[in-house]
């Protein structure tokens, strides 16, 4: 992005603001949330305060949809020779920059966007997003636009105005513009957004519930590293696991955390005691039991698929013509799980004297550790991904602290970007997403709790 120098569109008065014109996601993965977020192009007036998206012509370039599409806003009336003059050059770098093999027939029909809602509904529809999709994430850009700019006496009113539009995607939008506002060195309006989600995890009822959920599972981590510091036994987990029975989310937290030692032996000590007990006592015993159950049942469950889904992973690299370069395509989707797999096929081909397939998973093990070495951040979203369930991964963000940061943030979501520009591997994309929120709540539950430290 360039600095430019341009007039407010409001007072008039000449400000320099960075302009983004070309949004390639052939040379630039995040282009497309860059410009449907409103993140790119937006600008605050330091004489009249006014602030908003800044008209500018655009071209937008996404090879896999095939499509090339421009937009000259109508404000800045210009003639088509103007026009053609302006985004020439763009497109011009769009067919430079795309390898001669991919350069099909659409890059010689640019589309012509008469409205800026029209080129939005295009991008979008090609990825399968209906018109009021599109309405509903403009209006939460709005509404946080509008948050964002209220004085913080009128936060929670107006927060409990608007209570039933702030949910799971309206946090994560909200991230995404604080981090592009970072990105872009707007410390101001990234400090307005990470002030407005504070304010929502004390005032919205979504956010009250994700602050007690992340609270919750805190606990539960904490509970469980102070009964393994004291010497954790089977008994001594029932007993944990008995003190909360009565709160879901840490009885599933430690559960899950803890489904190693949920053997039959433990259920066995279980039954034990409820044969003892008697009455109400007995009646939580069996309730426990139960849920203790459901939960180990579903871990597994989970843990099955995971390993189900390495094997075939496996066998589809092992048959790749070039190991290398499905291996390094295949980063994004290895896990502990994919890890164990391969060491299990390593043994058996050992066993089997295999030369041939011993030396190909060599190389996916040495390609595996070249990435996992390659940054702290690859490091702990592997460990994110190699976990069945989101108590554990809980657990590996805890242990991470204060790498998990913006940064960290952006490095899923360029993941998810690249994957999706793939059009590939949707299973992997929806698991990375759902890290990304629970990422995001965790560093909201972070900074409210050092906000209010108790």
């Amino acid at each position: 992005m360039a600095k430019t120098s341009v007039s407010c569109p409001n007072c008039h008065q000449p400000i320099t603001i960075e302009l983004t014109r070309l949004f390639d996601m052939n040379t630039n993965p995040d282009a497309k949330e860059a410009l449907l977020s409103g993140s790119a192009n937006y600008f605050q007036c330091p004489v009249c305060k006014y602030q908003g998206v800044y008209p500018t012509p655009i071209v937008y370039h996404d090879p896999e949809k095939e499509l090339l599409l421009t937009f000259f806003p109508p404000e800045i009336a210009a003639p088509l020779p103007e026009q053609e003059r302006v985004l020439g050059p763009m497109i011009k770098k769009v067919v430079d920059d795309l390898p001669v093999e991919k350069r099909k027939a659409y890059i010689f029909r640019p589309q012509a966007m008469l409205t800026q809602q029209r080129l939005f509904e295009t991008i979008l529809e090609a990825d399968g997003i209906t018109p009021e999709m599109m309405k509903a994430q403009q209006e939460k850009l709005a509404l946080i636009q509008q948050l964002a700019r209220a004085k913080a006496d009128d936060l929670p009113e107006l927060i409990a105005q608007n209570d039933a539009k702030v949910d799971e995607e309206f946090f994560v939008l909200m991230s995404r513009l604080a981090q592009a506002s970072a990105a872009a060195g707007d410390r101001e309006g990234a400090q307005l957004l990470v002030n407005l989600q504070k304010a929502l995890l004390q005032h919205s009822t979504y956010g009250k519930a994700a602050a007690e959920e992340a609270k919750e599972s805190r606990a539960a981590v904490e509970d469980l590293q102070a009964l393994s510091k004291s010497g954790l036994t089977r008994e001594s987990l029932l007993d944990l696991l008995a003190r909360s029975a009565d709160k879901e989310i840490r009885l599933t937290t430690i559960a899950t955390m803890a489904r190693g030692g949920l053997d039959y032996q433990f259920f066995q000590i279980l039954s034990e005691r409820i044969d003892a007990a008697a009455g109400e006592e007995k009646n939580k015993l069996v309730a426990l039991r139960d849920k203790l159950l459901n939960v180990t049942t579903e871990v597994d469950h989970l843990l099955e698929l995971q390993s189900r889904e390495a094997k075939a992973m496996l066998d589809e690299l092992l048959k790749a013509e070039n190991l290398e370069e499905a291996t390094q395509e295949a980063l994004p989707r290895m896990n502990q799980v994919f890890a164990d797999v391969v060491t299990a096929e390593a043994q058996t081909a050992q066993q089997n004297n295999d030369q041939e397939k011993l030396k190909k998973l060599v190389t996916i093990v040495a390609i595996m550790r070249q990435a996992s070495s390659s940054g702290a951040y690859l490091e702990i979203i592997d460990a994110l991904l190699q976990v069945p369930d989101q108590a554990a991964r809980r657990q590996v963000l805890e242990q991470a602290g204060d790498a998990v940061d913006s940064e960290f943030m952006q490095v899923i979501n360029n993941l998810v970007s690249q994957l999706e520009s793939q059009n590939e591997e949707p299973e992997i994309v929806a698991k990375l997403k759902d890290i990304s929120r629970e990422v995001l709540r965790f560093s909201m539950e972070r900074n409210l709790a050092r906000e209010n430290p108790a």
